[in-house]
């Protein structure tokens, strides 16, 4: 099983259009122009509404920062993804200045998507899928197939058509296992 990895870190970050904020995108899978699953980390620097993605579901959560109150919800560092529908625009208000953000968006219809907390993973599992992500807000290791790939803050790893062998990640934070698969419920 061959892994990709890329931190935030390494990634230019682009201003928003209402200069609400900036985006890292980590990954457009499987193409760019064409995503199926698009995967990146934001700044939220000013309350403004997110931007509308018809036919998307998004998966949001604060990594760092005291949090943002999003429609319904107030989300603070630690706390569970939300799940929404990504054509909603929801209004974003900061409780206590900037954050930073995980986003992840899958066009709906275009394969199932899961996500799972590393934290409720067993200690070692088998993803089934065709495209297989770990991100992790602090870093840690990912253990596949008894080699260890080390994993730095603000970071996402992936393979394309993982190998049928167990996988764990050790590490402490928020950290999200994401299983795409082209088979739709």
């Amino acid at each position: 099983m061959s892994w990709s990895q890329v931190s935030a870190d390494d990634v230019a970050p682009q201003a928003w259009r209402n200069g609400g904020g900036q985006t890292r995108e980590l990954l457009a899978w499987p193409h760019p122009a064409d995503w199926a699953l698009r995967i990146s980390v934001a700044d939220i620097e000013r309350d403004g509404p997110f931007s509308a993605f018809d036919g998307v579901q998004r998966w949001f959560g604060v990594l760092q920062g005291d949090g943002v109150r999003l429609a319904d919800w107030e989300l603070r560092a630690g706390d569970e993804l939300i799940s929404f529908d990504g054509g909603l625009a929801p209004p974003c208000e900061l409780i206590g200045g900037s954050t930073r953000d995980f986003n992840l968006m899958h066009r709906r219809g275009r394969g199932q998507m899961q996500v799972k907390a590393a934290a409720s993973t067993p200690a070692a599992w088998q993803p089934q899928g065709r495209w297989v992500g770990l991100f992790t807000a602090a870093g840690g290791r990912l253990l596949h197939g008894g080699r260890a790939m080390s994993m730095g803050a603000m970071s996402l790893a992936w393979c394309e058509n993982p190998a049928a062998q167990a996988c764990s990640f050790e590490g402490q934070g928020a950290a999200w296992w994401m299983i795409w698969s082209e088979t739709q419920t």
